[in-house]
């Protein structure tokens, strides 16, 4: 079957593209315009002659402009507005400028400084991207999706805003984290900026504070609930399934709610995954693995806290149990070795309030313990040795929680993951001089390196942007209908093989870690019956031929 971006690809991949518009509406349009790169020839022809500077530039004489001018922005949210002008203008040029000044650009397209961007998206708004689906608008999610500029989508990438980074509820500011997602999903998977599509669910909010602001742009109603919520989210699935139904769609940063229910509702009946859930334990699990690596050890012989009970916290729970049982280590063994700490501390069986979804690794309370188990006496009693934060506590690593756990083994792993690093769970700093440079540890967000007696050691993220564009390329190149769980353990392995000696690939490396990914998981779904290909160069050839490059072609 020919997926749905397989005509865009075709004639995206020739030398020369037919071009759909011409004259200012040609210049208006950044999947389209190349600014002062139009030749002589392409002016006369698009009815560009006198909309345009006389002087025809290259491309890296615009990459040289673009530079100057983003070493002129005085702080990270004025680089965050400058990129998102870039592209908003020229997609080609701005991925290409990410592309080729990827570790200074990325903080900013991403994490940390789109959580600040989405704070203060409704006073920065200037440019629509992407789609505004309001709940009032249930019954017309269909034509909405119609009115997308890109008419051939194969990612979607969806948010209702309720839980973005560690920062809460920030309403229709959300939408710069699909906006985000799908730029990430160009610049280190390669699928094409016409195939991808960032979606705002606008069912209100709970946030006081922008029910109050004057200049709000989303919903100002409360959030809506319960079943008026999952008809909506119904609504909503069944027209992308109409519209779009070769589409990936990802879950993005629901509350943890709404985020299992809705991935679980979803998961067989449309291409979809959550992202917070899937992805996030999907990149813990290959940075354990390489962790685990570097220190000599098994995942098997570990004992791992999970500080945060929210959806991320018991996705990476349950990640590493089935990835355990994968590996033939019994359910006992396997749901021993995880131990979630949520608000009320260690969960156990027969604790107040214990939620439904926490009893599955709810542990035997010990009888010396009192009604809360605080983490430094969970990782006291039960010998703790992994240590991962999904909290968005901030501080809630100390260094006597370091201390604790090197009684139990002389190489800690430590990964405060809540983003951004305003909410960390503790300073890359801290961890590495409490535990005398011994600890191996990653965050969620960017840290700079940390001097100690004389030795410098890099801070690597332990991010999901390793993960997502390698699944959004393999679902590009072939079609599948479901995303099994394995998918994300052949990610996860493959990230970790290619890692070494760091814990994950350099941000240079990420394409091509992103190409190995849809590759391996390619052998598998071709194993499983799950695509048909005649041999491995096949796949290869596939995912070189789906993979767009930010290059100005030929228009005729």
């Amino acid at each position: 079957m020919e997926a749905a971006g397989e005509r865009y690809l075709e004639e995206s991949n020739k030398e020369e593209i037919k071009v759909p518009m011409k004259g200012r509406e040609l210049l208006r349009s950044p999947l389209w315009n190349k600014g002062s790169a139009f030749t002589e020839e392409e002016r006369e022809k698009l009815d560009l002659l006198g909309l345009l500077p006389p002087y025809i530039s290259t491309i890296d004489q615009q990459l040289a402009r673009r530079y100057a001018n983003f070493l002129e922005c005085e702080n990270g949210l004025s680089k965050y507005h400058f990129l998102t002008g870039l592209q908003n203008r020229n997609e080609t040029l701005f991925f290409r400028f990410c592309s080729d000044h990827v570790v200074e650009t990325l903080p900013y397209i991403y994490t940390p400084v789109v959580g600040e961007a989405s704070l203060n998206f409704s006073l920065h708004y200037h440019h629509s991207r992407g789609l505004y689906i309001p709940y009032e608008q249930k019954d017309n999610i269909e034509e909405i999706l119609k009115n997308a500029e890109k008419k051939e989508v194969e990612v979607i990438v969806a948010t209702d805003g309720g839980r973005i980074l560690g920062l809460g509820d920030v309403g229709v500011g959300g939408m710069t984290i699909p906006i985000g997602k799908t730029s990430l999903y160009t610049l280190f998977g390669g699928v094409a900026p016409g195939l991808v599509l960032p979606v705002f669910l606008d069912v209100g909010t709970d946030n006081e504070e922008l029910l109050k602001d004057p200049l709000y742009l989303g919903r100002r109603k409360n959030r809506i609930s319960g079943e008026q919520y999952y008809e909506f989210m119904d609504a909503f699935v069944d027209a992308v399934k109409k519209v779009f139904p070769e589409a990936l769609l990802q879950w993005e940063d629901l509350l943890g709610k709404h985020a299992q229910k809705v991935l679980d509702r979803y998961k067989d009946s449309v291409l979809s995954f959550n992202d917070d859930i899937q992805g996030t334990a999907s990149v813990v699990l290959a940075g354990l693995l390489s962790a685990l690596k570097m220190k000599g050890s098994a995942l098997k012989e570990e004992k791992i806290a999970i500080f945060g009970g929210g959806a991320a916290g018991l996705g990476i729970g349950k990640s590493i149990y089935r990835y355990l049982l994968h590996h033939s280590v019994s359910e006992d063994v396997a749901r021993d070795a995880i131990y979630i700490i949520d608000r009320d501390g260690l969960t156990y069986h027969g604790q107040e309030g214990l939620r439904e979804e926490h009893t599955f690794f709810a542990k035997d309370k010990p009888a010396h313990l009192g009604p809360t188990i605080s983490l430094d006496e969970t990782i006291e009693h039960f010998g703790i040795t992994i240590l991962i934060g999904a909290s968005a506590q901030k501080g809630a690593f100390k260094e006597k929680t370091i201390q604790g756990i090197m009684k139990h083994t002389t190489i800690p792993i430590v990964f405060p993951l809540s983003n951004p690093h305003t909410k960390a769970e503790a300073t890359p700093e801290m961890i590495i001089k409490t535990s005398k440079g011994k600890a191996i540890v990653a965050t969620g967000t960017a840290f700079p390196a940390v001097e100690y007696e004389g030795k410098t050691y890099q801070v690597q993220q332990c991010n999901n942007v390793y993960i997502f564009p390698g699944i959004g390329l393999f679902t590009t190149a072939f079609d599948v209908k479901t995303i099994p769980e394995e998918f994300f353990f052949i990610a996860g392995e493959t990230l970790s093989r290619i890692s070494p000696p760091l814990l994950f690939p350099e941000f240079p490396q990420l394409k091509e870690a992103s190409k190995q990914i849809a590759f391996d998981i390619a052998k598998y779904a071709a194993k499983e019956g799950m695509i048909e290909v005649k041999e491995e160069a096949d796949i290869l050839l596939r995912l070189e031929k789906t993979m767009w490059s930010p290059n100005y072609k030929k228009y005729v």
